[in-house]
């Protein structure tokens, strides 16, 4: 079990927050305004899960030329590169033949419509805990992109870390499915805090660190990581330790910068936070950051 504190919090289970313009989001052109968590359309609330979830970075290529959600970004790792798949409703290449089953057992259980195991670059790990409407709603926008053939490439990976036979032991030693375990008592805004960066923001993927076999140390939670993903240098912490974390930071500040990409001393984000700011928390309603910067900052200070 992850070193988690123990009471199940049922509000992880809240309602957005308030709106912004309802507008669906297209993956080729981001929308200017973001889609609109309290909309009556399914699909409009799916492409803000989209954003929160950070699911147009990963599986669209790296270049100008690159099809949307058509996969193929190369995830480097001390394992090997992995290559993400194609996520648009094309029934060849894609995930058009899925059903909102195979969908739900994807995320939820890091296993694929033919029963196979997913490698943990997919981030299931904290994907397992969201929430039934959110599931649902990110299914029916992806169901509303435009498909793509293009089909998946295989991934790079060395010896033994490409015996997928390998990976019901990993699973065994670091996935819990479902909900993850937080305190009682917490105000609406830290639940919600919570819920987007442990599960649809999984923060915690990039920002801890793993151990020899890839599973996350929640010993030292968002204490940062040594090498990015994608070898783009290192990822920092983001507990609120004063000297190596963001314990000078303001709420207001983690607010902005998750906005805006400038920090507190007139520096701006840079490597892969650049992606997830601009796709992803700019298009968040700012009760979300504000929620955000409420969780972040109640996280024990850690070196």
């Amino acid at each position: 079990m992850r070193p988690f504190p123990v009471l199940m919090a049922f509000g992880l289970l809240l309602a957005f927050g308030s709106a912004a313009a309802a507008q669906t989001a297209d993956p080729a052109a981001p929308a200017t305004a973001a889609p609109d968590p309290s909309s009556p359309d399914p699909v409009v609330r799916g492409a803000y899960i989209f954003a929160a979830g950070g699911c147009a970075a990963c599986h669209t290529a790296a270049g100008d030329a690159a099809k949307p959600l058509a996969g193929g970004r190369a995830l480097k790792t001390p394992f090997g590169t992995f290559y993400t798949p194609n996520l648009t409703p094309d029934p060849d290449t894609g995930i058009g033949k899925w059903s909102e089953a195979d969908f739900r057992r994807a995320l939820r259980q890091g296993v694929s419509p033919a029963g196979e195991d997913y490698y943990p670059a997919f981030p299931y790990t904290s994907y397992t805990g969201i929430t039934d409407r959110d599931l649902s709603d990110l299914w029916a926008y992806l169901r509303s992109v435009p498909p793509v053939q293009q089909p998946n490439k295989p991934h790079e990976l060395g010896w033994p870390y490409s015996w997928r036979m390998l990976l019901p032991g990993w699973r065994l030693l670091n996935f819990a499915e479902g909900p993850f375990l937080v305190p009682a008592g917490q105000s609406a805004e830290w639940y919600r805090g919570a819920y987007l960066v442990r599960v649809l923001g999984h923060c915690g993927e990039c920002h801890t660190p793993r151990d020899m076999l890839g599973g996350l140390n929640w010993y030292s939670p968002f204490t940062g990581n040594p090498e990015a993903p994608e070898g783009t240098g290192k990822i920092p912490n983001i507990t609120p330790d004063p000297e190596h974390g963001i314990g000078e930071w303001s709420d207001k500040d983690i607010a902005y910068y998750l906005e805006t990409g400038a920090t507190p001393d007139g520096d701006f984000a840079g490597g892969a936070m650049v992606e997830v700011i601009r796709n992803d928390t700019s298009k968040l309603v700012p009760a979300d950051r504000e929620a955000i910067a409420t969780y972040l900052k109640s996280l024990k200070p850690l070196p």
